[in-house]
């Protein structure tokens, strides 16, 4: 007897239906064919030991297996209880007539109990458009999956529970989860505040200007003067995300499994910050069955590279191509997979190996030229991809001390959003540019033009400063985006002013 039962194959970010299609006839064979990858294989194990503890048995016929499309790798442990289903339907253990209107999904336990399983959203999203009835999926994934609307989320802990749902009448209770209402309440609930900061204005002012132009940055200073805090804290005043966002993030997430059971939707703002030890594969993604890497999983959040210069060198620039087209493409010699990468990279870094180098008060110990080549470490065309450099003073007693409350993170998002709704008209027009930093050199001529008082203001810093070429084009940017949080329609000489002050790295002088 032949049976058709449904499961589903991630590829990038989006999933493919597959057809497991299970023929039982005479003889005593089993053969699993369709392209399975080893875990797919060992799942006559798995399933032989978890019907045999639920009081059922894989039949001992000629057994045969087909996963369709043949031509796409099945990977993972997620096929055991489709493919389980299959059997019993197959050699009439159950009725069989309902369990094509359902994708299933899960990895069985000996036991028959079900485990959780990779990128359910995406297999929930394709299940949908294909007008399937629902999906049956373990327990722990159930949430996830209902944040797709009209489609039934069937959660079961075991498979004894999926057998009684087509057997009847013990049906499982679907799982109910209202997107729209659970956002509302969890968007910008955040554990830190830009009030939690100590003076440092200079960088807050900064910060603000970043997330409103969404301007990459470079944090310089000594240990302790508060980077990190301060980098932290940036995703609480970026633009709340809409609900379009926040299901592209959770997709990405649920893909690299990291979204956490019982919570769904992911509304904040991610804020990503990996090891300067991590690899080039796990930074832009990648491997022999493609993930996600960081940069995705930041995406439409925030990228922090802690002590940036202690990154290898080929793991920074492999970031390069992805933070100008804001994706990442995987390939491999059969397919390829797009990973999307519209993040907003914050790095940090001592300005040399002793870590207090222009000091206000400590003197630095490294020998000559030492600053320079600890530089060295950072490329020239990645520190063109950041527009903002700013360095950051340690904190004196009498600010530390101060029991006033600075500005609260709700405020200064205001201003943002502002500031980000005057710039989403000016891109109205332009297809995938959305704020100031994204302009290309056509935009920089057309929206920001200067008067002579500001043109000759910049051209003096220029030759004075020693500013290079590319540092031209980062100011004018970030000089727009100080003139929209000024609501201002022109660029003036104090916008071309505050934006040179951002440029310290491209100093002649900055390292002596």
């Amino acid at each position: 007897m032949l049976i058709k039962t449904y499961g589903s194959a991630v590829q990038g970010v989006d999933a493919t239906t597959i057809t497991i299609e299970v023929n039982i006839d005479k003889g005593i064979t089993w053969s699993l064919v369709g392209l399975p990858d080893s875990a797919v294989k060992e799942s006559q194990q798995r399933i032989d030991a978890a019907l045999s503890n639920t009081g059922y048995k894989i039949p001992g016929k000629k057994i045969t297996i087909n996963m369709a499309p043949a031509d796409i790798r099945k990977e993972g442990s997620a096929y055991d209880l489709t493919i389980a289903m299959g059997i019993l339907a197959a050699s009439g253990q159950i009725t069989s007539e309902r369990v094509g209107e359902y994708v299933i999904m899960g990895e069985l336990a000996l036991d028959g109990a079900l485990r959780p399983v990779k990128g359910i959203l995406p297999i929930a999203i394709q299940a949908r458009k294909e007008q399937f009835k629902g999906i049956i999926l373990p327990k722990q994934n159930a949430m996830e999956a209902a944040i797709v609307s009209d489609l039934q989320i069937l959660g079961a802990s075991n498979i004894s529970e999926v057998i009684a749902h087509f057997e009847g009448p013990e049906m499982i209770e679907p799982t109910v989860f209202d997107t729209r209402m659970a956002f509302n309440n969890a968007v910008d609930a955040f554990e830190v505040d830009f009030s939690d900061v100590k003076g440092q204005e200079n960088i807050k002012r900064a910060l603000e200007i970043a997330a409103a132009g969404g301007h990459n940055v470079i944090l310089i200073g000594p240990p302790g003067a508060g980077k990190t805090m301060l980098a932290k804290r940036l995703p609480t005043i970026l633009p709340s995300m809409n609900l379009n966002e926040a299901l592209e993030t959770t997709k990405i997430h649920s893909v690299a499994g990291k979204t956490n059971e019982g919570t769904g939707l992911i509304t904040a703002r991610p804020f990503r910050s990996p090891h300067h030890t991590i690899s080039d594969v796990a930074l832009v993604g990648g491997g022999g069955y493609p993930q996600p890497g960081e940069i995705s999983l930041a995406h439409n959040g925030v990228l922090f590279l802690d002590e940036l210069p202690e990154f290898k060198r080929t793991v920074l620039e492999v970031m390069r191509q992805p933070m100008e087209e804001r994706k990442v493409t995987i390939s491999r010699a059969r397919f390829s997979v797009d990973y999307p990468a519209a993040f907003m990279l914050v790095a940090s870094m001592n300005p040399c190996p002793c870590g207090f180098y222009n000091h206000p008060e400590k003197d630095c110990v490294c020998p000559p030229g030492v600053v320079q080549k600890y530089l060295n470490k950072i490329s020239g065309p990645l520190l063109d991809r950041i527009d903002i450099h700013i360095e950051v003073t340690p904190v004196h007693f009498e600010e530390l001390s101060d029991k006033r409350l600075s500005e609260a993170s709700a405020a200064v998002r205001e201003r943002v959003m502002t500031s980000r709704h005057v710039q989403e008209k000016r891109f109205e027009s332009a297809e995938n540019i959305h704020c100031n930093a994204q302009m290309s050199k056509q935009m920089i001529t057309a929206h920001c033009t200067l008067d002579d008082t500001s043109q000759g203001l910049l051209k003096k810093a220029m030759e004075r400063l020693g500013l290079s070429a590319r540092a031209y084009d980062r100011i004018l940017k970030v000089a727009r985006t100080i003139a929209d949080l000024d609501a201002s329609q022109s660029i003036g000489t104090e916008h071309i002013a505050e934006a040179i002050q951002f440029r310290s790295l491209d100093r002649n002088d900055w390292a002596g």
